[in-house]
């Protein structure tokens, strides 16, 4: 009896002697004069190929095998069998192929071999069968469940915090509007927009960030992480940006700065682990097609431990450097993604957590130091990327809390139910977030964000 199993199964040497059924896309196919065909089939599993040897005794084998092009897909029921080439170490002796679905060479966009990305961005829909994006999205699988379980084994709930929300966390703006309202007639009040005829009955946006939803249920459960989509309405058509991307964002309570930059380490060494580990083939891929020192990056993070400067250490040292910046580093000014890398690639050669940044350039949550000039912030930093984390000890003090707030112009009706949280057992409290595009830009090697992600959302992009 044949079972059906996946081509990574089928392509290991235990398994040669199985009755299977594969199911899959052709890649390739080419006749040989002894009356066979060899067709090479990828189901999405793996990296590689197997081999299907079709002989011409096939009753469909002169009306549609030989016909099989790229992007045909096929149901093949054989034996597993050794294969006496090097490139793979078995293949699969058809005894039936079903053909289930054409793709007419004419018109099927994925004919050649090598396509630049920014094609198959405009084919975002068929790119998963390439090589290089079939391999993303195994390693992208494989991050996210690194994420899952580093968090379980951490004692971490897996919570859901809102995707529309009221506020702003970060205080920056750009922000995507959710509304029902008829926007060739919306409906005004003494010349303002009245939202008291929209769905929710107050503007409402796509969240930036759950973090403050995060907090709340994290002073009531101790520690939590949440894991899911972030929207930003940033014009902005840089390698580094997405309008919508995926964010980790875990929040505990009793946790203090060390303790949030202890756990943003383990966290990025578990991640970087288990994809050496879970994709040794991919990441050979990457390797040697996108960036030939992306292994060697993981390694050296997993196996250093990461250096930690203050803020004004920081621009110290920048300050000294035998660099020009084209941005001069100047205290009470955020750090650039060139004094980021010079940190981590030219000066401490290894991951750095700058923390204690200026309070002027941070969001109002972050706890003010007892200096009054610098926030208890953190960002990781990592070589070729700069910021890969940004974190902080939150502010559980509520009177400066509420003195953040009205430096920062907020207002606070909008956020009564985030200072209650500092009225009602407030506790120290800590977190951050990370980026999943960027995290696996890393990873990769990959040089735009818009390859790292499925269906990527950017300005004048929606289309998939």
């Amino acid at each position: 009896m044949a079972d059906k199993v996946t081509v990574a199964v089928a392509r290991k040497p235990e398994a040669i002697g199985r009755e299977v059924i594969l199911q899959g896309w052709v890649r390739t196919r080419r006749d040989s004069k002894g009356g066979f065909s060899f067709i090479e089939l990828n189901d999405g599993s793996c990296l590689g190929n197997i081999q299907i040897i079709a002989d011409q005794s096939l009753p469909n084998y002169e009306t549609e095998i030989r016909h099989l092009g790229t992007g045909c897909s096929i149901r093949v029921e054989g034996v597993v069998k050794a294969s006496p080439g090097t490139k793979q170490p078995t293949e699969v002796e058809a005894r039936q192929i079903q053909v289930l679905g054409w793709a007419d060479p004419e018109t099927y966009p994925l004919q050649k071999k090598h396509h630049s990305f920014e094609f198959l961005r405009t084919i975002a829909h068929l790119r998963s069968r390439t090589n290089t994006f079939g391999a993303m999205a195994r390693v992208r699988n494989c991050v996210s469940m690194a994420i899952h379980e580093f968090f379980q084994s951490e004692g971490f709930l897996y919570v859901h915090t809102p995707i529309i929300t009221p506020s702003d966390c970060e205080g920056a703006g750009a922000l995507f509007q959710v509304t029902t309202l008829n926007l060739a007639a919306v409906p005004k009040r003494d010349g303002v927009v009245d939202y008291s005829q929209d769905f929710f009955q107050r503007p409402t946006y796509l969240t930036v960030s759950g973090q403050l939803e995060a907090e709340a249920l994290a002073c009531g459960l101790g520690k939590v992480y949440t894991f899911g989509p972030t929207f930003r309405a940033e014009n902005s058509n840089t390698t580094r940006h997405l309008a919508e991307f995926w964010m980790v964002e875990p929040e505990a309570a009793f946790f203090e700065l060390e303790d949030n930059m202890d756990l943003a380490e383990r966290f990025l060494k578990h991640i970087f682990r288990r994809v050496l580990e879970r994709c040794e083939e991919d990441m050979r891929f990457f390797q040697e097609r996108i960036d030939p020192q992306c292994i060697e990056n993981l390694t050296h993070v997993i196996e250093q431990p990461f250096e930690r400067i203050s803020y004004t250490e920081a621009i110290e040292i920048l300050s000294r450097a035998d660099k020009e910046f084209e941005f001069p580093p100047a205290w009470g000014k955020d750090l650039q993604s060139e004094h980021e890398r010079y940190l981590t690639e030219e000066y401490c050669r290894k991951p750095v957590i700058v923390f204690d940044y200026p309070k002027t350039i941070k969001p109002f949550y972050m706890r003010v130091n007892d200096d009054g000039r610098t926030v208890r912030a953190m960002d990781v930093l990592v070589p070729k990327v700069g910021e890969i984390i940004g974190g902080s000890q939150r502010e559980e003090r509520l009177d400066v809390l509420l003195e953040r707030m009205a430096e920062q112009g907020l207002k606070t009706e909008n956020y009564w139910w985030y200072l209650e949280l500092r009225r009602f057992g407030t506790v120290p409290h800590s977190g951050f977030g990370l980026g999943l595009e960027r995290t696996l830009q890393f990873v990769t090697g990959m040089g735009n964000i818009r390859d790292v992600i499925p269906f990527p959302r950017t300005p004048g992009n929606a289309e998939f």
